[in-house]
């Protein structure tokens, strides 16, 4: 709670005081009129007695002779009066500076949160705004807004949260969102809750909103790695379960085969026998898929130039991509080109996997682009494509094993990326919209 430098009591005590001098004060004055009314008639009788009466009449004008007595009595109501006012202009005045500084202060903390904070009243016009949250709303010079309807459609969530606090009157928490800001895609979460004044009645809300796009991108490299590190024993067991008996199957169906062909010449037992060896061939593919993915073991590294790696696959891709309409783009690194030490075959299937999946979300041609680039001390490695994006229902799956949209695919491409970048020290993720795609590996230089 913020403190002022005066005690609660002293405002009061000093209006008090002030109106009892002032009051007495009055009183006083009041008082020193009558005497002086009495004095004169007093005196107007005494100049019309004689004799015994006049002594009489003088002894009593004596007695009435309070006026310098009530004079000082009223000097010292005037003095008192004046230190009590002089209290009550001192509070006032550190009343206003106390509250002056609250103002500031309070505009200080509000200026300094990572958090927006927005008020606004029962008709959802705005209050006040923080500056964090003309930020997160993109609400600027050349884009002004005086109400929360006046936002564009991205937020329709916290008209949506208003919507609901009118109805359950409790605070809402922790509803999450994503906006488009500078071509980049930001997660925001948001709250509301009511807006009351001392008498405790509701007279608008407060939303605040906040940035969470590099929490919910560590969430979600913590599933995925916690995933990966559950599936380091089940690669062991299945291996050990179902590889070794594979193995004796395939080769007694090549026994089989060899026994058979010089018996009989039947085709469709040819047929057959050719089925049952590619499906054993496959699952031993499977397994050996999912045992390099659950693998755990340390990389060789070596230094590398990504720049040549990427020559490289362009010259392997190039073929396909002319034929598919496809055009190449490969734009090098501002800064000369730095060595990295990584697995350059393992390097080269990851951006092999990128392109493949980039060039099969083209089926009617486009750019394939690659971009190099540093960021914070590392390199950055971006494949771009000009596809129709990722659907957002299925973007917190597109790196979990044997997920896949495509009849032809295992699913096991982008898992194994972002297998391998990690056990190079380095993090891939995406951004997509309607217009692309655009991969993103960081690798430590």
């Amino acid at each position: 709670m913020l403190e002022t430098n005066d005690s609660p009591a002293f405002k009061p005590l000093a209006f008090a005081l002030a109106i009892l001098s002032l009051l007495a004060l009055i009183v006083t004055a009041w008082v020193l009129i009558n005497v002086r009314h009495e004095q004169a008639i007093v005196t107007t009788l005494i100049d019309k007695l004689q004799g015994s009466d006049l002594q009489v009449a003088n002894e009593l004008s004596s007695e009435l002779g309070l006026q310098k007595s009530l004079s000082l009595l009223l000097v010292l109501n005037l003095a008192a009066t004046a230190v009590a006012l002089l209290f009550v202009i001192r509070g006032y005045f550190s009343s206003e500076r106390n509250l002056r500084d609250v103002k500031v202060l309070s505009a200080d903390i509000l200026a300094s949160m990572d958090a927006g904070v927005v008020t606004i009243d029962m008709n959802r016009r705005f209050i006040s705004l923080n500056p964090r949250a003309t930020e997160l709303l993109g609400i600027t010079a050349e884009q002004p807004a005086e109400s929360l309807n006046q936002l564009g459609p991205e937020h329709a969530l916290l008209n949506a949260i208003c919507d609901e606090l009118n109805k359950s009157h409790h605070p809402i928490r922790d509803r999450d969102y994503r906006t488009i800001r500078g071509g980049h895609t930001t997660m925001l979460r948001a709250g509301c809750t009511m807006l009351r004044n001392r008498r405790n009645e509701e007279i608008g809300m407060v939303i605040h909103v906040r940035d969470v796009s590099e929490k919910v991108l560590m969430e979600e490299r913590l599933r995925r790695m916690e995933r990966y590190m559950g599936l380091g024993s089940l690669a062991a067991g299945l291996q050990h379960e179902i590889k070794n008996p594979l193995s004796a199957l395939s080769l007694h169906i090549q026994i089989l085969c060899e026994r058979l062909q010089s018996l009989t010449g039947d085709p469709a037992v040819n047929e057959t026998l050719d089925i049952l060896n590619t499906e054993v061939k496959r699952i031993g593919c499977v397994l050996d898929g999912f045992r390099n993915y659950a693998s755990i073991h340390e990389i060789g590294r070596s230094p590398v130039d990504v720049t040549a790696v990427l020559d490289r696959l362009v010259r392997l891709l190039r073929p396909d991509a002319e034929q598919k309409s496809i055009k190449l783009i490969v734009e090098p690194a501002k800064n000369p080109a730095q060595l990295i030490q990584a697995d350059a075959s393992q390097l080269e299937q990851v951006l092999l996997n990128l392109a493949l999946n980039a060039i099969a979300a083209m089926p009617q041609g486009g750019t394939l682009r690659f971009e190099l680039s540093e960021q914070d001390e590392k390199l950055r490695i971006d494949v771009c494509d000009t596809g129709k994006g990722i659907p957002q229902e299925i973007q917190s799956k597109i790196f979990d094993p044997y997920f896949t949209t495509r009849n032809d695919g295992t699913g096991m491409g982008l898992a194994l990326c972002d297998k391998i970048v990690r056990q190079h020290d380095g993090s891939i993720d995406f951004e997509t919209s309607p217009s692309g795609t655009t991969f993103t590996v960081l690798l430590p230089i």
